[in-house]
């Protein structure tokens, strides 16, 4: 059963430990004995009622309570660390945070041009982004430790998580080949994908589902020459030379310009969809509203 008074010491040696990779690394830290920082620890596992720790090979890992455990401790030091912060400016107001879950197939060029207004705003605010799958995302934004999920996809209705899907647009795909070879490859265009290696986001994503459907109807039979669960990692194999990408109109000069290569094919009836998924009906938070105007606004205002 778990204390009525959590002793925040142990918690902060707790979140050492877990920062440091191991007991004595944070016993140096903290400037302790490994054997005081182990009893803390264990005292804090007896306090919580829940183990924190698990062996793996000669260390130690958190377990998956000490995960949700570090997760907690990493807010309330950050916390702690502004207000240290804020005495020391003359008691300016601490930043909001926006905590926002990324799913991890939505291309990061493209979180960074939806979030991008935040870090305009007055006051400021600070963006705390968490990057995983839908599912693990949805049930955090449900107990209230994320204002907010990015995704390709809405969340489907008469589910267990009580939220609401806000489109924020869509964008037609396009293909990019380096720039040494991009010209060839436009003349050739929708043929040199059968020609050339292909890098393809992975199966079971709502964009490749899409690609296969239209290369079907082609008659196109492509050669993959990899596939990505992440879209950066797409780009930088294509900046490599590996094979011809694709990515987002929407951001295609980002892409260009970043990963050195042209665009050399547009497929507009193959859409890109975005969402913010919150827990409100109607948007209210300042940031939700400003990340939604712009990005209908500008964003995908003509993709």
């Amino acid at each position: 059963m778990l204390d009525d008074w959590l002793n925040y010491h142990h918690l902060h040696y707790f979140w050492t430990t877990v920062r440091e990779g191991g007991v004595s690394r944070a016993a140096r830290k903290l400037g302790l004995t490994q054997s005081t920082v182990s009893t803390q620890l264990r005292q804090l596992e007896r306090a919580l009622g829940v183990q924190l720790f698990e062996r793996r090979g000669r260390g130690l890992v958190p377990s998956s309570a000490g995960k949700t455990v570090f997760r907690y401790a990493e807010d309330i030091f950050a916390i702690g660390n502004e207000l240290r912060d804020a005495l020391r400016s003359g008691l300016e107001p601490r930043p909001e945070r926006l905590r926002v879950g990324l799913v991890d197939v939505v291309p990061k060029l493209v979180a960074y041009r939806v979030l991008e207004p935040v870090m305009a705003l007055e006051p400021p605010m600070r963006i705390h982004c968490i990057e995983g799958k839908d599912v693990e995302l949805h049930a955090r934004l449900a107990v209230h430790e994320l204002d907010l999920v990015l995704s390709d996809r809405p969340l489907a209705p008469g589910g267990a998580v009580r939220a609401w899907n806000h489109l924020l647009g869509e964008s037609g795909l396009s293909f990019f080949a380096r720039s040494d070879r991009a010209s060839a490859l436009r003349r050739r265009f929708p043929a040199c994908l059968a020609e050339e290696a292909l890098l393809m986001p992975t199966v079971g994503t709502s964009l490749r589902a899409q690609l296969d459907d239209w290369l079907g109807t082609q008659g196109i039979v492509p050669e993959v020459a990899g596939e990505f669960e992440d879209r950066a990692l797409i780009n930088t194999f294509g900046q490599a030379g590996a094979g011809i990408f694709p990515g987002a109109s929407a951001i295609e000069d980002q892409i260009a310009q970043r990963y050195g290569c042209r665009v050399i094919g547009r497929l507009p009836e193959v859409k890109e969809r975005f969402y913010a998924i919150s827990a409100e009906r109607r948007i209210k938070h300042p940031a939700l509203l400003a990340i939604a105007e712009h990005a209908r606004r500008d964003l995908f205002a003509t993709t």
